[in-house]
């Protein structure tokens, strides 16, 4: 079933006439290959069989239940637990001619009647439907009317207690087994450790489910971790080497997202902000701005999450440090999912650190508290980490990693080691001196010797530690205390106003019994120069390529669909490239099928002629 076109009637059929997996990634997607897994993925499927599929985001997941629900009877039922990305996956599945629909909360009475009459009708290829719409009395009954191709259960790691982002909603989904026994189910994440995947197969019953794991890896992302040092300056910093590019910033708090948006617009960035205590339209508005290039940055919450199915986002800065790891590389994966050159970007400091522990500690179950110090502890170990990120972020979901990967900073960037027993000695005879009493900050203020009133007045000007580090920066010895924390010498006791304690092991290195060597503090980033163009593009096809956005621009504009739907970035890179000139040739890129070539190929094919004939003008000039 097509999607109706007026002016293209020839492909209202075409779905019918197909008849494998291959002749549908070719000609409605318009990609050449599968990526790893997909077929075994699709097949098993097809023949009825249920999977588990744990892909990195920008892995193909998608096309592993939509494929199968085109080449099986009836109509697939996609379960996803965020509106805003079942509207972009559905701009997207019709911008390729096929028939699907949402159906959740945010419609209007009569576009939601549609809905459901077109899928009582049999004419939807696709459904994508709320978990907590999906699991309620009435909707199951519509259900056994209907023939049903097959379940999907999107980001599943919701179902889970030990997933990192756990719905209460999910929990229902494990009926489905028990209502439709026969139909297929596939259950997909991007993210999931050991634990979380067996509970995923538990709860939703499926035991007899094949699973797919694939790498976690994103070669494309380049991850960059900077200690908190002005942060502001230093967001801005990165964002001047991406100038009119798509990225999001996830902030901590609302306070925060606020803050940071209304700072950027100030300094002439095109940014939004974006969390649920905003009006419904305001963060409607800002959703389509950022999907239709209307807006470069969009600020977010971390724990509301955006959602987006873009595929040209080309960083993504966390200005505050992820609870755990895994809402760390989901939100990092929103980054590069077309496969090109990417950025994520960690702002963290010690206090990021002493704000989530006290968050952790405020949970009333003991077992989910232990949870979550863990994967908190994790998230942690990965900033302050001093070898290869993406080994440390691998090792994390239980993937090896031969070598260094190349494409971090303490890769491209390795951190200078120094002989740092002496700093550590005064730092922990500091922290002795002063009662094990205090906190960071204070203990920082005695060791640089700073004159104000609190340190007169309990006589700690007196102490023999006090201005023992006065050649150091603050910022240089809130490093050093970190790395002696988390090398074990010091603990911040948590429940008793993160004031620093030293520990067993501070003995020996405080009698000078031991050597310690610890990285030097990272306090100002290089400044990398800037990509002028996407990776791959020719130096001498930038302003064809630049002309082909534009057109693809306008293209969406009148369209009222975000410019992906037309063409993603890596076919116009592909189309500046090779410059085509017919439609076979134009068929050959990645990501051009028959519905999108009847659709925009002349106006493309147009503007690349207009350009050769141009350039070919001025050289015989």
């Amino acid at each position: 079933m097509m999607a109706s076109n007026d002016e293209e009637p020839e492909h209202e059929d075409m779905i019918e006439e197909m008849r494998t997996a291959e002749d549908i990634l070719r000609t409605i997607y318009g990609y050449h290959t599968f990526r790893p897994h997909q077929k075994e993925i699709i097949d098993a499927l097809i023949s009825g069989r249920d999977a588990f599929v744990l892909m990195p985001t920008g892995g193909g997941k998608s096309l592993c239940y939509q494929i199968p629900a085109l080449l099986r009877p009836g109509t697939g039922i996609i379960v996803s637990p965020l509106i805003s990305l079942m509207k972009d996956q559905v701009d997207a599945l019709r911008g390729n001619g096929i028939e699907a629909a949402f159906y959740n909360s945010s419609m209007k009475a009569d576009e939601a009647r549609r809905v459901l009459a077109k899928f009582h009708a049999g004419k939807l290829d696709l459904l994508y439907v709320a978990p907590e719409r999906l699991t309620t009395e009435g909707f199951l009954d519509r259900l056994r009317d209907v023939n049903i191709a097959l379940f999907a259960i999107d980001e599943a790691h919701c179902i889970s207690q030990w997933g990192h982002d756990f719905r209460p909603e999910y929990i229902k989904l494990g009926r489905l087994r028990d209502h439709f026994p026969d139909i297929p189910t596939i259950a997909l994440t991007a993210t999931a450790d050991a634990q979380t995947r067996k509970d995923i197969l538990h709860r939703l019953r499926l035991s007899d489910a094949r699973q797919y794991v694939t790498s976690f890896d994103r070669p494309n992302i380049r991850y960059t971790v900077l200690e908190k040092h002005q942060p502001f300056r230093q967001l801005t910093t990165f964002l001047d080497n991406h100038r009119n590019q798509s990225g999001i910033i996830y902030a901590l708090s609302r306070k925060r997202v606020e803050e940071v948006a209304r700072q950027l617009q100030a300094e002439g960035y095109e940014a939004l902000p974006y969390h649920a205590g905003l009006p419904a339209s305001t963060r409607q508005k800002a959703h389509e701005a950022f999907l239709h290039d209307n807006t470069d940055i969009v600020v977010a919450t971390i724990a509301f999450g955006m959602g987006i199915d873009k595929p040209d986002v080309r960083f993504v800065v966390h200005y505050d440090l992820p609870k755990n790891i895994e809402g760390y590389y989901q939100e990092t994966g929103r980054a590069g999912r077309d496969g090109l050159a990417s950025e994520a970007l960690l702002l963290f400091g010690a206090q990021d650190i002493v704000t989530a522990r006290r968050l952790v500690e405020n949970t009333e179950n003991e077992d989910q508290k232990r949870i979550e110090i863990y994967k908190l502890n994790s998230m942690v170990d990965f900033a302050e980490s001093l070898t290869c990120r993406r080994r440390v972020l691998l090792g994390y979901f239980g993937e090896g990693l031969k070598e260094d990967c190349g494409n971090c900073d303490l890769c491209q960037n390795p951190p200078e080691r120094f002989d740092a027993t002496l700093d550590a000695r005064k730092a922990l005879s500091c922290v002795y001196r002063v009662g094990q009493r205090f906190g960071m900050k204070y203990v920082i203020d005695v060791i640089r010797g700073m004159d104000n009133e609190r340190i007169r007045s309990l006589g700690h000007d007196k102490l023999s530690t006090y201005g023992i580090g006065s050649e150091r920066s603050g910022a240089e010895w809130q490093s050093i205390l970190r790395q002696l924390i988390h090398s074990g010498f010091l603990i911040q006791d948590i429940a008793n106003y993160s004031i620093l304690k030293l520990t067993e092991a501070a003995r020996p290195l405080l009698r000078g019994e031991v050597q310690l060597e610890l990285a030097r503090p990272r306090i100002r980033e290089k400044v990398q120069k800037k990509k002028k163009r996407p990776i791959n593009l020719g130096e001498e096809n930038e302003e064809l390529f630049q002309c082909l956005r534009e057109l693809r621009k306008k293209l969406a504009d009148d369209q009222a669909v975000p410019p992906f739907v037309v063409f993603s970035d890596v076919t116009l890179i592909q189309m500046a490239n090779t410059q085509p000139s017919t439609d076979s040739e134009l068929l050959e890129i990645s990501g051009v099928g028959q519905v999108k070539l009847a659709r925009y190929g002349k106006a493309f094919l147009e503007t690349i002629s207009a350009y050769k004939n141009r350039i070919q003008a001025g050289t015989k000039n």
